[in-house]
């Protein structure tokens, strides 16, 4: 569905991402895994063209025959929040305080659909029963909602079009270990429901073992490993990523039992 071919983002003075590539298939979960500064959220916003201003990308993000980074910026906000949306890690910036939970859904519709007012807010009370909210969110404001509650809100804004990818990066760090599971498991049922793909920005294996369909490795701007789900987790062919999976809590008191000789 989308293919990402010697993807590179540079600075005035370094690269942060060197020649990767990767495809995401139709409804598939990939995860790009590794590190803090591995590069993983830099490829993600070179996807949709939300580098800051002081870094380039180069190469090719094929989609529908289209290469994403040498649109223009009209044309990427067409494509950008209709066919790829995002989730990010700092949800709480994705809202502006003065404004209801409903007015955001608002100038997110006005940019992308003609709709009469009463179906656009139809359609946003939906999409808020659809992550596990009710209705009434439509008018509260952003410091009125939990953390947890926000991230919903993200999500439900960022699926409401049914987009063809979902950026997903790092979409539960912010948020506790419950709150944690229960964004994913929405995701997870959400995505099954809406059929889109999705990019996992992560570097927690846990969810990514849950989760993920095939897993892609970064380390140091490069991507060292890709492979299934079973393949890399059981079967990693780099040092690194043996060590990414050791330094898994999870993981690590998994493999201590089955060294003694005990079925996990």
């Amino acid at each position: 569905m989308i293919t990402v071919h010697h993807l590179s983002v540079a600075g005035s003075h370094n690269r942060i991402v060197h020649d990767i590539s990767f495809d995401i298939k139709e409804g598939e979960w990939l995860a790009l895994v590794g590190q803090s500064g591995s590069g993983k959220s830099m490829t993600a916003s070179a996807i949709g063209q939300l580098l800051p201003p002081n870094l380039k990308a180069a190469g090719e993000v094929a989609y529908k025959g289209k290469n994403l980074l040498t649109l223009s910026a009209s044309e990427m906000r067409q494509i950008r929040g209709k066919h790829v949306s995002y989730i990010f890690q700092d949800y709480q910036g994705s809202f502006t305080p003065f404004l209801t939970i409903g007015r955001h859904f608002e100038e997110y519709q006005q940019r992308h659909l003609s709709l009469p007012r009463s179906e656009r807010v139809r359609q946003a009370k939906s999409a808020l029963v659809s992550v596990g909210l009710s209705e009434d969110m439509y008018t509260r404001y952003p410091s009125q909602l939990s953390g947890g509650q926000l991230q919903r809100v993200s999500i439900a804004i960022a699926l409401l079009l049914k987009p063809d990818l979902l950026i997903a990066d790092e979409p539960t760090t912010a948020l506790d270990s419950v709150s944690s599971f229960r964004v994913l498991e929405l995701l997870s049922r959400l995505q099954k429901e809406t059929g889109c793909a999705i990019l996992f920005i992560t570097h927690d294996l846990r969810h990514v073992k849950k989760y993920a369909d095939r897993i892609a490795v970064m380390k140091d701007g490069r991507i060292i490993e890709a492979g299934s789900k079973h393949e890399v987790l059981n079967n990693p062919r780099e040092a690194y990523t043996e060590l990414l999976i050791q330094s898994t809590p999870a993981f690590r008191s998994q493999n201590l039992l089955s060294a003694a000789g005990v079925t996990p």
